[in-house]
């Protein structure tokens, strides 16, 4: 996503914000000839062209919020959701693709408010090593890190490492060999300990300032 994209998004954004909050009705769709028009005005770069496109395409995350429940999420969550998903839709919108607009924008709000629900379904399946499992004879909270008996900040300390760890092992094989090369020998990769520059470039007979 480029900075100037992330900038028109915040602008709409704050439209739809006091859009919605100022009103309980949103506006029909527009017509053929209207909506080929305003498409033609915001290709030549009219942004009242684009929040009309916008404006008049709300109903649209209303229909496809109402089809999903999101722990966590109210049914106003939901419909900002979709309105990021509204923005990007008419954002992207090409005419020349022959698909409609709200078909379009449709897909474009139903995939935002999925990834939320994926993201959801993810961080319920974590679990902080702090969360209560029960309590023990004085009434005292037991939790995760009581049982594995060592200090909580070193576990979670440990476990991001290796899993750390294990994004850099999945990513390394898209390197050149040389370059996974220095940095298995760099951070202790493979065998655990951390070769100084000097050890690494005099191995492979390169320069440190490569290393």
């Amino acid at each position: 996503m480029t900075v100037s994209f992330l900038l028109w998004l915040i602008k709409d954004c704050l439209f739809l914000l006091g859009y919605i909050s100022g009103s309980q009705n949103f506006k029909k769709p527009l017509g053929a000839a209207e909506e080929k028009e305003a498409l033609m005005r915001m290709q030549q770069g009219d942004d009242d062209a684009r929040q009309m496109l916008i404006e008049h395409n709300m109903r649209l995350i209303v229909h496809i919020a109402k089809k999903y429940k999101i722990p966590g999420c109210t049914f106003d969550d939901l419909i900002s959701i979709g309105a990021v998903g509204l923005i990007k839709a008419v954002r992207s919108y090409k005419p020349e693709s022959g698909t409609s607009l709200s078909t379009y924008a449709a897909r474009c709000i139903e995939n935002e408010i999925l990834m939320c629900l994926r993201q959801s379904r993810k961080q319920q399946a974590d679990v902080s090593l702090n969360e209560p499992l029960g309590t023990d004879k004085d009434g005292n909270a037991v939790t995760f890190a009581d049982l594995l008996g060592t200090d909580p900040d070193l576990v979670e300390d440990e476990v991001r490492r290796r899993i750390t760890l294990q994004s850099v092992r999945r990513a390394l094989p898209s390197l050149p060999q040389r370059e996974r090369r220095v940095l298995s020998l760099r951070y202790g990769l493979e065998d655990g300990v951390m070769h100084p520059q000097h050890e690494i470039a005099q191995e492979l007979g390169i320069s440190r300032s490569y290393v």
